[in-house]
Formats: structure tokens, C-alpha cells, sequence
């Protein structure tokens, strides 16, 4: 029996919940070519918009792909029927929106709003929400792959894996570095920007939408600090014209993946049994930013960002643990487990303590 989906407390302090998403195609077959990442990067922006979601980052591999995505709370106010249709139009389309509009018309002619609510909420209910984010996005990228190869059945191995990121500026942005350095640790590029079906790759290509997927780590990495500090940060951003703005974000995000992706172990073969940079590419990347020192270099193992659940501070995790309590054993007193393979300065938690098949 299939467990419920961890998704973040509904009493959560925060205004938007972080899951990273994974899918893999079925045999992890390689079945991703260029016109296909092109094609399901369209169909992730069309309904990121429709779903009123945020890709942070993203990367579209051969066979499989990674989301990190921020999920707002739903509004206290739900989007009048002008503006339901004036989003399903710029979405959907022209057929859909009219659909929607006779329909909420019919509705309005019997005074029924019972029939109102339930036209609604078919559309309502796709908003706001992970599970149905991608349950829409691998559906509709299935029926465009089917019919473009001219097969049947599900191209994905199963229901897509998730893990709830706390919504603070280090787990995020160690998360969004995992994703961004997928290619360079497959070998398929040697430097990250050249990958263009990543959320770094394509920002870095001049697609506003990715970079304003990179600022959203910005802005979180704003919340919970000292006000002053904000102001000041705030400060120097309003002094930047747009295109310097542009660039310190793209900058701090180049350090960031220079400073995560040093290349780790050697092999009997003497190669890298972790890919990545060289020390010497990390260390002058590193330096010439200035964002990160040397000794700052995340050492986290990767299996927590695929398998780990929820990853965040103690507390953070803890609290996810005591609204999912049900789903652990009596026995399970905390959630929270220090992950392994950290420098020593640097402390994130996972609810899973993963020891088996760990890669370092």
C-alpha cells in the first residue's frame, strides 16, 4: 500500500513549500533526445504557470529529469471566474477557456452555484498543489511523446519520488546545486552553463524564467536574517542597473556549483570516482567570485537529495516527523537524522538515515 506524499505542514511559518522531484523512464531507457527535453521544458513552464508553482532549477537528463519546485500556499482568496478563465486561456488555450467560460455561463443562467463550484473546482484543484503539478506535466508529456513516436503506455517507471526541502537559503541552495551539477557529473558537459536543459544552462543562454527561478534562492536566502542585513542587501541590489543584477545572480550561482562540485575519490583506474571539477577549476572559480571559501565545499552524499524524504535543520524535519507520525514506528521517538558526509562546520538533517549505497 502506497504511503501519503510528505508535503509541508499546512501550519508551516512559511509562504511556500520546496520539493525536489525525480521521475525516471521506464528500463531507464535513453529516451530524451533534444527535441524531447525541448518539448517537455514547454510543457513544465505552461504548467508551472497554470498550476501557480515555481521551478527553482531543473535539469532534463536522457532518462529521467529533476525539479526543484516551490509550491505557494493556497490564497485565502480563490481567483474570481474572470480570472480563472483569463488564466486557463493564456495556458490551455483559446477551446479550453471558452469551454470553461460556456460552462460557468450555463451555471450562472439556473442560479445554480453548486454546478458553479463543481465547474470550478476541476480546475482549482490542479492549483496550488506538487503531486497534481506533476501528475498533469508527466500526463500530458506522455500523450505528446506516445503520439510523436506513435506507441502506447506509460514512458515513466513510476509515480515520481519527492523530497520536502526546507524553505531556508543553505538546503535549498544545496539542493539546487545537486540538480545544476547533474551533467557535469554524468561527464555529457564539462563546464555547467553548457547544458542548456538546466535551470543554470538555460539562464545562463538569457531565459528569464530560469533566471528568475535562480533569484527565488535570493530571495529565501533573505528570509529569517537579520533586518538590517536584508536592507542593506536590498540596498545594493536597487544600485545595480538590470543586466548587473542579471549578472551577480548568475555569478553567485556559477560560484555556488564551482564550490559544491569538486570531483571526489580516486579508482584503481585512477579517475574521479565521484565526477566533477578539478580542486584547481573549483578553487579559481571559487576565488574569483569571492562567495564561498574553499573550506566551505559541501561534502553531501547524493543519494539524500534523491532518497532522503525531507532535508532541512533539526527542527525543520522534527516538524515535518510529528505531522507524519502515523507513518513511523512507536519506537521512532525523533525524525531528524544528521546527514553523513558533511564538513564539520555544516549541519543538515534528513528524515531517513541513509548508510547503504551512499556515494561520497
Amino acid at each position: 500500500m502506497r504511503q501519503r506524499r510528505l508535503k509541508a505542514p499546512a501550519n508551516s511559518y512559511a509562504d511556500t513549500a520546496y520539493y525536489h522531484c525525480i521521475s525516471r523512464v521506464v528500463n531507464r531507457e535513453f529516451v530524451f533526445g533534444d527535441a524531447e527535453k525541448e518539448q517537455f521544458v514547454k510543457f513544465m513552464r505552461l504548467y508551472e504557470r497554470f498550476c501557480g508553482v515555481r521551478v527553482v532549477t531543473y535539469c532534463v537528463m536522457s532518462n529521467h529529469f529533476h525539479l526543484l519546485v516551490g509550491v505557494p500556499k493556497k490564497p485565502d482568496v480563490m481567483p474570481s471566474n474572470a480570472e480563472l478563465v483569463k488564466t486557463v486561456r493564456a495556458t490551455l488555450g483559446d477551446v479550453e477557456a471558452l469551454r470553461l467560460e460556456w460552462s460557468l455561463g450555463e451555471a450562472a443562467k439556473i442560479k445554480s452555484a453548486t454546478w458553479e463550484t463543481e465547474i470550478r473546482e476541476r480546475y482549482l484543484r490542479r492549483m496550488w498543489d506538487i503531486s497534481l503539478f506533476m501528475k498533469t506535466l508527466k500526463q500530458r508529456f506522455t500523450q505528446w511523446f506516445n503520439k510523436t513516436h506513435k506507441r502506447k503506455g506509460t514512458i515513466w517507471e513510476e509515480r515520481f519520488r519527492s523530497v520536502l526541502v526546507q524553505s531556508a537559503g543553505e538546503p535549498l541552495r544545496a539542493m539546487a546545486a545537486y540538480i545544476d551539477l547533474n551533467p557535469i557529473r554524468a561527464s555529457m558537459v564539462e563546464d555547467p552553463a553548457e547544458y542548456r536543459w538546466s535551470g543554470y544552462g538555460a539562464a545562463m543562454g538569457g531565459d528569464v524564467l530560469a533566471l528568475d527561478g535562480l533569484r527565488e534562492l535570493e530571495r529565501v536566502e533573505d528570509a529569517g536574517v537579520d533586518a538590517e542585513v536584508v536592507a542593506q542587501r536590498q540596498k545594493e541590489r536597487r544600485r545595480m542597473t538590470k543586466n548587473e543584477r542579471h549578472q551577480a545572480t548568475l555569478e553567485k550561482h556559477r560560484t555556488l556549483l564551482y564550490g559544491r562540485g569538486e570531483e571526489r575519490g580516486v579508482g584503481k583506474d585512477g579517475k574521479a570516482l565521484k565526477k566533477g571539477f578539478t580542486r584547481e577549476q573549483a578553487r579559481k572559480v571559487v576565488a574569483k567570485g569571492g562567495r564561498l571559501p574553499a573550506t566551505a565545499y559541501l561534502r553531501c552524499r547524493v543519494r539524500y537529495f534523491t532518497d532522503g524524504a525531507v532535508v532541512g535543520s533539526r527542527g525543520f524535519v522534527n516538524e515535518v516527523f510529528v505531522n507524519a507520525r502515523d507513518r513511523f514506528g512507536a519506537s521512532r521517538k525523533t525524525g531528524a537524522r544528521l546527514m553523513g558526509g558533511l564538513a564539520k562546520n555544516e549541519k543538515l538533517y534528513s528524515m531517513r538515515q541513509l548508510v547503504v549505497d551512499v556515494v561520497g
